[in-house]
């Protein structure tokens, strides 16, 4: 095995330290700060709203410190990493310092900065290290990287559940976990942060002037919406639609579980048939696999699970092969690649902000209560499943039918 083959264990270690501080806390953050200290549901989506569009500045910059220093890039990632293991420690196992609205707002500020820079840097130096790789370097790499993200979110996902019973502080726990972990994947990186040899940074402009680069933007921006979306109400649409409080880790494991083996094969898949047509086969099977959730209610948690199998499987093909076409576009025109994935990295959180900002607040003036012992009117949890089932299949159609018109050759 090559030395360039040999590290990948290494970027899918990283990957899913960044993945465990991503989607895991929109889903666990906002029932956290609601159960433990109260907080409604309507401040929590205003506030994560309000810190997304933080996002809006502060990732071109971010793309544009990570150029400044790419030369001292280890030092800058250890810097990040040290950042967002302690604000993931003060967000889950310190009692709030501050009015909790504020802790939060203030915390999580820091995980989603040291998120950013880290991602920038990350996938920017996966640019230089699939073009070193032999073949279909970008894909190869993908299918490492996604393949430890994803397992990274299962592990996230469900670890304050799996605590719960043998720790009094379950999220305190995964905090602490979480921050083992980067020192792991601090340490497993060393090395991997060279830049010689690397073109001078491109700018914006060049990702901006590029038409497939953005819209490959825009199919990134539509198609992580749908994932925002039931993310966001994953565990209200469990304990409170399905009436299974308990089985949410379970299931959630199951689902990027799923999405993780999964992964390999799309890739695979790729390879051969071509990414675009492999991708909106994913895509149309997510739909049928997803809509199906329409149909369930009260005690139709075991149906639920199939749905996670199959959507989760379907999910794998998402984070795999969209990122390595716009890494692949990257290395093409602008191979310092970290303003390309600044805007990347903005347009994957932006729908998170959305979800949040759109959905809790409606479900709240709906007369939706969180808790499994609370008795919420019909038309509130009518209105959970359509929210969390609904609106996800409509905006991946729109993302289908935005790909179909891409022409990937050039890629």
């Amino acid at each position: 095995m090559s030395t360039a083959r040999a590290r990948m264990p290494a970027y899918s270690l990283f990957a899913a330290l960044l993945a465990a501080a991503g989607l895991p806390i929109y889903i666990h953050a906002p029932k956290f700060y609601v159960d433990e200290y109260g907080v409604s549901l309507a401040s929590l989506g205003a506030m994560l709203f309000a810190l997304r569009l933080l996002d809006v500045v502060q990732d071109p910059l971010l793309a544009r410190l990570s150029e400044r220093l790419r030369d001292h890039r280890a030092v800058a990632v250890a810097i990040g990493c040290g950042v967002i293991a302690l604000a993931m420690v003060g967000l889950f196992a310190i009692p709030p310092l501050l009015p909790p609205l504020i802790w939060f707002a203030l915390t999580l500020t820091l995980v989603f900065s040291a998120f950013s820079f880290l991602t920038i840097n990350f996938y920017a130096q996966g640019v230089m290290k699939g073009t070193q790789l032999s073949g279909q370097g970008h894909l190869r790499l993908a299918r490492w990287r996604e393949s430890g993200a994803l397992l990274g979110v299962c592990a996230a996902s469900v670890a304050p559940v799996a605590l719960a019973p043998v720790m009094v502080s379950p999220f305190a726990g995964f905090a602490l976990g979480f921050a083992i972990l980067a020192v792991g994947a601090v340490h497993a990186m060393r090395g991997e942060w060279g830049t010689k040899g690397l073109a001078p940074p491109t700018g914006f402009g060049v990702v901006f002037r590029d038409p497939l680069a953005r819209r490959l933007l825009l199919i990134a921006l539509i198609n992580a919406a749908p994932v925002a979306v039931s993310s966001t109400l994953f565990l209200f649409f469990v304990e409170s639609r399905l009436q299974a409080p308990g089985y949410e880790g379970p299931l959630l494991l199951l689902f990027f579980l799923s999405a993780a083996i999964a992964a390999p094969f799309w890739s695979k898949m790729a390879e051969r048939f071509g990414a675009k047509d492999v991708l909106i086969l994913a895509m149309v099977l997510a739909i049928c696999a997803f809509g199906f959730t329409l149909t369930l209610g009260s005690g139709d948690w075991a149906l639920f699970a199939l749905v996670c199998l199959a959507s989760g499987a379907t999910l794998g093909a998402d984070l795999t092969l969209l990122p390595a076409l716009f890494a692949n576009r990257m290395a093409q025109i602008s191979p310092s690649a970290a303003e390309g994935f600044g805007l990347w990295s903005f347009v994957s959180k932006l729908t998170l902000a959305f979800a949040a900002v759109a959905i809790l607040p409606v479900l709240e003036r709906a007369g939706f209560v969180s808790g499994a012992a609370v008795d919420n009117p019909p038309e509130a949890l009518a209105l959970l499943a359509f929210l969390y089932a609904a609106v996800p299949c409509v905006l991946k159609i729109v993302a289908i039918a935005l790909l179909a018109m891409t022409n990937l050759r050039e890629v």
